[in-house]
């Protein structure tokens, strides 16, 4: 099922799902099926991963002209983030493809060794913007912004010492984040002011639940800016793939439904460039996940 978060002229944001080209109101879907269902993304997970077969089960067993009086048109509404409150800061994933840890030692601070356990950094909630919205450059703050296209795993039930091979048992759906990164801000090796700024989470357009997503380590992952084509890679070049990231970090703390992991992103990031490149007022990037969509967002710099 491909969910999304919407709002029209009309409505405060609203959960829905895609049918037939259309966007189809959850909450009214749910009206109409005579079985409770929410308007938001979250309650809708609290719900239990189960509820996505039962929702499958329904829209199938539902004549088609019941989806006309709660459909809307494509251009009737505009896509929010799918998670636009997420409960807990973002986990990122940092150094996740090989190719990427070479071009981050050419020209960061980091060692170039590979990593023997994944690297953790966060994002709060306040960085998650949708898409077609700004990326907020604080001219201030830095000079320095950079993209990295990323595939977003969507927990779907309490996880706490989860086994590798039951990893993908936990995971609702997916999502497309773009990890913007402010790299002069770094402060004496950690991430979160450089990863951590408002509008630095780009996410969405949509989140496309487990069941459609065939294997989500064989997935084509690219970046765009300004339409020249900067980052072109594949999840199966993960140094950890998920199933590890989800065994790591259910050791480390408890994960819960809704929470969100960025699994990191693959080379061609502008630090990583000779010379370097990065992203001005009035940038427009494209980051594509295989399977889910792209995400698009302009650049907007201020000085504050």
């Amino acid at each position: 099922m491909k969910l999304l978060t919407y709002i029209t002229k009309d409505t405060e944001p609203r959960l829905g799902f895609l049918h037939n080209n259309q966007v189809i109101d959850m909450e009214d879907f749910g009206e109409i099926s005579n079985f409770p269902l929410p308007s938001d993304m979250l309650d809708l997970i609290d719900m239990g991963i189960e509820i996505i077969e039962e929702l499958n089960e329904m829209v199938a067993d539902t004549p088609e002209n019941y989806f006309n009086e709660i459909a809307y048109a494509m251009d009737e509404v505009t896509l929010l983030a799918p998670i636009q409150k997420p409960r807990k800061n973002i986990i990122g994933i940092g150094l996740n493809y090989t190719e990427h840890v070479a071009e981050s030692a050419r020209t960061l601070d980091t060692t170039g060794k590979l990593p023997q356990k994944p690297i953790i950094f966060s994002k709060p909630p306040t960085t998650v913007t949708g898409t077609n919205t700004e990326i907020i450059k604080n001219t201030k703050l830095t000079s320095q912004l950079d993209w990295e296209v990323e595939l977003a795993v969507v927990i779907g039930q309490h996880g706490k010492y989860v086994p590798k091979a039951e990893a993908l048992d936990y995971v609702f759906g997916y999502t497309v984040i773009n990890d913007i990164s402010a790299r002069d801000c770094r402060r004496e090796g950690q991430w979160i002011v450089s990863k951590g700024q408002d509008t630095f989470a780009p996410m969405g357009p949509i989140l496309v639940t487990k069941d459609e997503i065939e294997n989500p380590h064989n997935l084509n992952l690219s970046l765009k800016v300004n339409g020249v084509e900067k980052q072109n890679s594949n999840t199966k070049f993960m140094l950890f793939n998920i199933n590890d990231l989800i065994e790591d970090l259910s050791t480390v703390f408890t994960l819960e439904p809704g929470d969100i992991i960025a699994t990191g992103t693959p080379a061609g990031v502008g630090a990583g460039r000779d010379p370097q490149e990065w992203l001005y007022d009035g940038d427009v990037v494209e980051a594509t996940v295989e399977g889910i969509g792209t995400l698009v967002n302009t650049v907007k710099e201020i000085s504050k």
